[in-house]
């Protein structure tokens, strides 16, 4: 039975890191914690926990993770957020799939709760992830901060049942935080990948992103939680896009 990594990136996590370790209880063999220098008690409770701890500075969120995964003394990862935990259900489809590891990596759904509540539409689920590999197969690709786990070609994927939990923003005015400061590297980005998007894209992008969310992905049914989702999101794409106008080229 090969043993699993949990590997997880902090920074100011305290709020949530206690329920993601409680979590990986029986999951996980060990769990190994890259942290940027939180000034919380994050590190403190990854400690009581058992945690292996390692300081690191913040590189960028696709370098810092797979950083963090070499680290690992496993090569069967299981990757998290400290605002992420495992449900019951897919606690029991992991320790399944250590009993007979047949693939290279398993997706399963996230559910994300904003301002909480858990959404069941509006864009965000199932929100399918893969978060368990076999590192030899997989790697941190995407474009920062929206980094994703990728498998290589060839590899052989697998799905689990239950979802990821995940805590993604406690407040409308920390969501609308975060799409500034993550609109603000999406566009230096997008501007190194593909350079300037169209004054065209810069308007009909968050209008599509919010028709699509809102009415094709049933956002309505989220109630008024749907409705002020599908708006920031919409909102994300306009300054991600309009703010590659303004990044000046390398």
């Amino acid at each position: 039975m090969p043993g699993i990594s949990a590997v997880i990136i902090t920074y100011n996590e305290e709020k949530y890191i206690g329920l993601c370790l409680e979590s990986l209880k029986e999951v996980a063999d060990e769990i190994v914690v890259v942290d940027s220098g939180s000034t919380d008690d994050t590190r403190e409770v990854c400690e009581r926990y058992g945690c292996r701890v390692i300081l690191h500075d913040f590189e960028g969120y696709r370098e810092q993770k797979n950083w963090a995964m070499a680290q690992a003394k496993y090569d069967h990862i299981l990757s998290l957020d400290g605002d992420e935990l495992l449900s019951e259900e897919l606690r029991k489809s992991i320790l399944n799939v250590k009993e007979k590891w047949d693939k290279d990596g398993y997706y399963f759904n996230r559910l994300n709760n904003f301002y909480g509540k858990w959404l069941y539409h509006s864009g965000v689920y199932p929100d399918r992830k893969l978060r368990l590999a076999d590192r030899r197969k997989a790697y941190w690709g995407g474009i920062n901060p929206h980094d994703t786990l990728k498998l290589q070609k060839g590899a052989k994927k697998g799905y689990l049942k239950g979802d990821l939990l995940h805590y993604a923003q406690d407040t409308e005015e920390d969501h609308r935080e975060k799409i500034q400061r993550f609109a603000a590297i999406s566009a230096r980005e997008l501007v190194k990948l593909r350079g300037k998007s169209s004054w065209l894209r810069v308007y009909l992008s968050p209008m599509w992103s919010f028709v699509w969310n809102y009415f094709f992905r049933l956002g309505f049914l989220d109630g008024k939680h749907g409705w002020k989702v599908c708006l920031l999101n919409a909102k994300s794409s306009y300054m991600k896009h309009r703010g590659t106008r303004f990044v000046k080229e390398q």
